[in-house]
């Protein structure tokens, strides 16, 4: 366990009323950071994250991220909040299936195609923008982007899914190239199936049970091991990292 103290340190969670991002605002503020938690519609689980958050000044925000105005008022809302943003973790996404085999009508593909890359590449680029403008006039920041192993190996039947999280890892790498001369890093993870409600319904029966098997551990990660390395990341001594892309998927794909 990642013993960094981040009492100093503020943070912005996207998709954190649940899930990954659920777990990463609460080891973050358990190591004493002060967290924005973000929410889209569960406004309800929000809140009760909040209140069970050890530590004081924490916040709760909501905001539309397929939106990219709303994701860079987000930022600075989370920062009026909260005084500074020291990290930003791009976590919130979505995952709905939009098959090319003719069952969908083009025009209901295209929007969920358009929908699922603005969530998942757009608002989080739009949210980066922002948050580097503050962490500039600040001296520095980290951004921790959560991509997926379906970039590397594509995603059969969302091929948006796919292809934001691709363009998510190289937005990555490219602002690590870009922003690294302000003392801000920039990170990526690149998780397989993670045990969450997303992925439930694709985690059942023998389907789950060929999920599992493509790991030789027999799993898929935990919420709490994502939300592990997130802290990681976020820490000095994960600096030099920067520009890389963390895979964490139990050895179900190299590459």
């Amino acid at each position: 366990m990642i013993t960094v103290d981040f009492s100093n340190r503020t943070a912005l969670v996207t998709g954190s009323s649940r899930g990954v991002g659920r777990a990463t605002a609460t080891l973050l503020a358990q190591a004493g950071a002060r967290v924005c938690i973000h929410y889209h519609s569960s406004a309800a689980e929000a809140k009760l994250l909040q209140a069970s958050l050890p530590g004081a000044g924490h916040a709760v925000l909501q905001a539309d991220l397929s939106d990219p105005q709303a994701a860079r008022r987000l930022v600075d809302s989370a920062v009026a909040k909260l005084g500074r943003v020291d990290i930003l973790i791009n976590n919130a996404g979505i995952f709905q299936p939009h098959p090319v085999d003719g069952s969908m009508p083009f025009d209901t593909w295209l929007a969920t195609f358009q929908q699922t890359l603005n969530t998942n590449l757009v608002g989080p680029a739009a949210a980066a923008f922002q948050v580097i403008q503050h962490m500039r006039r600040r001296g520095g920041g980290t951004i921790i982007n959560i991509g997926s192993r379906g970039a590397y190996r594509g995603e059969a039947g969302q091929v948006g899914y796919g292809a934001a999280k691709a363009g998510l890892h190289s937005l990555s790498q490219s602002l690590a190239r870009e922003v690294g001369s302000d003392n801000i890093t920039v990170h990526a993870i690149a998780p397989g199936f993670i045990e969450t409600a997303m992925a439930r319904p694709h985690l059942q029966g023998e389907a789950g049970e060929a999920v599992r098997a493509q790991s030789p551990l027999n799993r898929v990660a935990t919420v709490e091991e994502v939300a592990r390395a997130v802290l990681y990341l976020a820490s000095p001594e994960a600096r030099f990292t920067t520009g890389s892309v963390l895979d964490l998927n139990g050895a179900s794909y190299l590459h």
